[in-house]
């Protein structure tokens, strides 16, 4: 399947109470990992764009569900990170329930592009949220991110491990994407996977 040519790519809105959402007027596809994964990065590389989404070195810099209009088609939606911000505890529950409120109850919402260092292995976190999306009827893109620092030599090891961990919430080897915002390497792999969902 042709990568799309990225015609538009848009900032929509920040949204950081349910009642700010906007209308469902595109299919979406939601972005979310750990703090300082690569998401932005992802998401730039992605649309071959350098500067749509902020890029910090800071974790919790989304600090709000961020909404793109791609192509006057999709909407990429970018979730805050969760695990390590430099923001207060009530500020981090605040998040958490907000992005609850959003991937239980959007109508819109086709799959969440779930994002892993390549070189962590998921921890509880990681697991509780597979769950969940499962129980909400959610489906999960899983990539691991930073690629390019995973030795090629490293990999199926490393991937092993990762699947084997996640095995329990149903996540097979076959369905995780490798993904470097620095080579490009998966952009292709996620484009097919997110263009099969979003039609």
């Amino acid at each position: 399947m042709a990568i799309p040519k990225i015609l538009s790519a848009e900032f929509v809105l920040s949204a950081s109470r349910p009642e700010q959402f906007p209308p469902k007027s595109f299919p979406e596809v939601a972005f979310w990992g750990r703090s300082n994964v690569g998401k932005s990065s992802l998401i730039n590389t992605l649309l071959h764009r350098k500067g749509l989404v902020r890029t910090s070195s800071r974790p919790g810099c989304t600090q709000a569900i961020n909404y793109f209009v791609i192509n006057q088609a999709w909407y990429f939606v970018d979730l805050p990170g969760y695990g390590y911000a430099q923001v207060p505890v009530p500020v981090k529950e605040k998040w958490l329930r907000l992005i609850a409120t959003y991937l239980e109850n959007r109508a819109g919402l086709l799959a969440v592009v779930l994002l892993l260092d390549s070189r962590r292995l998921p921890g509880p976190e990681e697991l509780e949220i597979v769950t969940r999306l499962r129980a909400w009827r959610r489906q999960e893109i899983i990539v691991l991110t930073k690629a390019d620092k995973m030795k090629k030599s490293q990999r199926a090891r490393q991937l092993g491990e990762i699947a084997h961990r996640l095995a329990g919430s149903g996540v097979q080897p076959q369905d995780i994407i490798w993904f470097s915002a620095v080579t490009h390497e998966g952009r292709r792999e996620l484009w097919d996977r997110l263009l099969q969902v979003m039609g």
